[in-house]
């Protein structure tokens, strides 16, 4: 029998801990990954990215079946997720490492980036431009390991219950058909 041949998407829309805790909800997703990319500073720590002065973006790097789920559904439910059209900030988030960002894997990736942006766009889906970068993907750095699954394991922590929550509230209705059982 023949492995599944996966694929990844880098997807930077504010704090990572948000868009980790939606995609590790939905099909086909076999994993999520906190991390960096984008800057100038090698294997930075979270505090460093904190600061805004290493360039980097937050990012989730998501592993995916791609016989389970499309690149466009994944960038679908990542425009959902987070306000495509602040410019380095997401709600209370401020900062260049909260850029809406997409940092594709290949050419395909990117045609496929620019192509929902122009649609979204067209149809006049924000009263805003958006301003999400698509940025080819240079070197991913892992986030620190208490940043994995931080929301499952921190539930009751107040920027939980007072941002995460909500998202994934209006998340599991809207996309109720792609979770995971």
């Amino acid at each position: 029998m023949a492995a599944n041949k996966t694929e990844q998407a880098t997807l930077g829309g504010g704090c990572f801990w948000c868009v980790e805790s939606a995609f590790l909800q939905v099909k086909g997703i076999e994993s999520v990954k906190s991390g960096y990319t984008g800057g100038h500073t090698e294997n930075p720590t979270y505090e460093q990215v904190c600061t805004g002065d290493t360039g980097h973006a937050e990012v989730a790097q998501l592993t995916y079946d791609p016989e389970q789920i499309s690149y466009r559904q994944i960038l679908e439910i990542f425009f959902t997720l987070h306000d495509p059209t602040q410019v380095n900030r997401q709600g209370n988030d401020v900062g260049t490492q909260y850029r809406t960002s997409i940092f594709y894997h290949d050419e395909a990736q990117k045609q496929e980036a620019e192509s929902i942006i122009a649609e979204l766009e067209n149809d006049g889906a924000f009263a805003d431009p958006i301003v999400t970068e698509v940025t080819k993907l240079d070197t991913f750095y892992p986030a620190e390991d208490y940043h994995e699954n931080y929301y499952a394991r921190n539930p009751e922590n107040p920027y939980c219950q007072a941002v995460i929550s909500p998202k994934l509230a209006k998340f599991r209705k809207t996309f109720s058909g792609l979770l995971k059982d």
